[in-house]
């Protein structure tokens, strides 16, 4: 069984075309430690533990132009099920469900305005085993120019409820799950960040103190896209890693 509740983030995973240096940077930022799967045919997928305890993935792409990305997974118990869902509601299946050997099953999906997102099914690997620690997925959001098509089409994959609030100059909206805020949605920033980017979903890593790590992730060959920032639920940078991947770090006052 996954460790979260159905219809809520899980996992992240990364796919790059330079599988060693990830597991460089990766762990020298965030103090992970690799596990590569021991099967041939897994291409060398890495699962990333903190402390022992499973937190992230990387692995080849899955297609050989494919541009360096981390990958949100969501949490079900019917990968076929959520297929459906999303072909009725307008999305893409891109990758229909299959088995990962005997860890679970997942498919990949792109929503309407083209934001690509995982499910995965457990079955022996259960997903992420520890959040919103320092050096742990600690929030998953999507950045669409469509949010209102968006809050359509979550609700009926997953069932999500958007809960709106403003935020300064623009409308915050996070995602609800019953009682729970399992994730976030808002537009695009503009500063920093592409005009030409497609709607996409980005994963935030908890970190003690994101100015420090945003310096250390430029040491070891990244780049700053959004220097360290004060947001309502702590302090954030954009950073991509030495082969583009886009992922953020949050300070959210966790020890």
């Amino acid at each position: 069984m996954s460790t979260v509740p159905p219809g809520t983030p899980c996992w992240a995973d990364l796919a790059t075309p330079d599988l060693d240096d990830a597991r460089r940077f990766y762990p020298e930022l965030f103090g992970w430690t690799g596990r590569v799967a021991p099967e041939p045919e897994a291409g060398g997928y890495t699962v990333f533990q903190l402390r022992g305890r499973a937190v992230a993935g990387a692995g080849p792409p899955a297609i050989p132009d494919q541009v360096p990305i981390w990958s949100t997974y969501i949490a079900t118990d019917d990968a076929d099920l959520v297929a459906g869902r999303v072909e009725r509601a307008g999305g893409q299946v891109v990758v229909p469900p299959f088995e990962v050997f005997d860890r679970g099953r997942m498919a990949v999906f792109t929503d309407p305005a083209g934001a690509s997102f995982s499910v995965w099914q457990p079955m022996a690997m259960p997903g992420g085993e520890v959040f919103n620690t320092p050096g742990a997925m600690a929030w998953n959001e999507l950045v669409t120019p469509d949010p209102e098509g968006a809050k359509v089409f979550y609700e009926l994959v997953f069932g999500w409820q958007p809960d709106d609030q403003v935020v300064g100059d623009m409308t915050y909206t996070g995602w609800r799950l019953g009682a729970q805020i399992v994730a976030g949605m808002m537009p695009p920033l503009g500063d920093g960040f592409p005009d030409d980017l497609p709607a996409y979903w980005t994963v935030y890593f908890a970190v003690a103190d994101a100015d420090a790590a945003a310096a250390r992730a430029a040491a070891l060959g990244g780049s700053i896209l959004v220097p360290p920032r004060d947001i309502p639920t702590g302090r954030f940078a954009a950073l991509r890693d030495p082969q583009g991947a886009l992922f953020s770090v949050i300070d959210i006052g966790t020890e």
